[in-house]
């Protein structure tokens, strides 16, 4: 193993966040990620797991300045995957390893580790 992530979110907070300022879901996410979650009953949950996901992947690979549509999350369930682009994809060659994903939530809670092995 070369890198391990971890992060959670109070997943009402993300909500709150997204209905302040509405820019906010595009500068996060990409459209594949936006519709993903529009396509399920509680958006917001899904939104915070794809956040937590790509917080986890930049403490996996180490980076320093994290672009956010560099991480894409594709769709869910057990077969989750991810979509590197930029610098992430670029560290994620130099150390030489995949980066795997596992996300979860609960009502109040979304959270996701990344390995890189």
């Amino acid at each position: 193993m070369t890198g391990v992530g971890l992060d959670l979110l109070e997943i009402d907070r993300l909500e709150r966040a997204l209905a302040r300022r509405p820019g906010l879901a595009g500068r996060l996410f990409t459209a594949g990620e936006r519709a993903y979650a529009a396509s399920r009953p509680r958006p917001g949950q899904h939104l915070a797991a794809r956040f937590c996901a790509k917080e986890a992947v930049v403490k996996a690979l180490g980076l320093e300045v994290m672009r956010w549509h560099d991480i894409e999350v594709l769709e869910g369930g057990a077969d989750v995957a991810l979509r590197l682009h930029g610098p992430a994809a670029a560290r994620a060659r130099e150390l030489g390893g995949e980066v795997r994903l596992s996300l979860t939530h609960t009502k109040a809670t979304a959270g996701a580790v990344a390995v890189v092995a």
